[in-house]
């Protein structure tokens, strides 16, 4: 079975960091693109950032410059470098696999191919 977990998360002051941690089971992070998203409070769920199977990496222009998605397939996890952190990146953060990348004019997007997600771990920003 595919499950992802994801933790890390906690309450920081804005500029601060925070390191998310998405460790898998039933599969390898060798084969799967790689996804975190985010859900705050009265809002769809949004794409932060993907890992593709060749290494590249993308992110949305929110995070950009700000956060750092790494893969330690060794350890079939994933990670979420988040620094320069801002009261708008507060949400439940989740990780999935299958991530695609969805383009608009310059911008990334990203969806999944998979449905678990897990419990998510919560990041609060203080300003």
């Amino acid at each position: 079975d595919v499950q992802l977990q994801a933790s890390g998360g906690g309450l920081v002051q804005a500029g601060g960091s925070l390191r998310l941690s998405c460790a898998a089971s039933g599969f390898s992070f060798d084969d799967y693109a790689i996804g975190w998203f985010r859900q705050a409070p009265g809002k769809e769920r949004e794409g932060v950032s993907c890992i593709i199977t060749d290494g590249s990496t993308y992110y949305a222009d929110s995070v950009k410059g700000r956060f750092t998605i790494s893969s330690d397939n060794a350890k079939n996890t994933v990670y979420l470098q988040m620094n320069s952190l801002k009261p708008e990146d507060t949400a439940v953060y989740y990780c999935a696999a299958g991530c695609q990348i969805v383009v608009y004019s310059g911008s990334y997007y990203f969806r999944t191919t998979f449905n678990s997600w897990g419990q998510g771990t919560q990041v609060t920003v203080s300003s």
